[in-house]
């Protein structure tokens, strides 16, 4: 599916334009995770590697979603947008840049069919939707 040519990936550590700590060590790690699960980019160093991917973490937000019955904020969506590019290194040339947004909701109380959950895990589930974009748009595009 990929160039033949392209074989090893970098992902440096992506920046971080919100006031969200730790947040793009987290979208570091979960691209770096499915890359990783993946197999089709072997992870190396910039120095040795065919692409690269790079991103900046350029918004994140947790508001209020929805209401009980009794005008409680219950449901909670967390937005995370990155701007990312995939850029083949022996060719030098970017092959997709694009800024991915993802959201995920979650319940601060039980509801049917579902736990309550924190921000943390809404945080943790848009993270995990961006890294596997990243990864199909990287690797399937072809």
């Amino acid at each position: 599916m990929l160039p033949p040519h392209l074989k090893t990936v970098a992902i440096p550590v992506f920046e971080n334009a919100t006031p969200e700590a730790q947040l793009e060590r987290e979208l570091t790690d979960a691209v770096i995770d499915r890359f990783v699960k993946d197999n089709h980019l072997r992870i190396v160093d910039e120095k040795s590697a065919n692409a690269v991917v790079r991103g900046r973490v350029t918004q994140y937000k947790n508001a209020v979603f929805g209401f009980s019955t009794s005008a409680q904020a219950n449901e909670y969506r967390v937005t995370v947008g990155v701007q990312v590019t995939f850029k083949d290194l022996v060719k030098n040339r970017e092959l997709w840049s694009d800024e991915i947004v993802k959201t995920a909701n979650y319940y601060v109380q039980d509801v049917p069919g579902q736990e309550a959950k924190t921000e943390l895990d809404g945080r943790k589930e848009a993270i995990t939707k961006i890294a596997d974009e990243v990864l199909s748009r990287s690797v399937e595009g072809w």
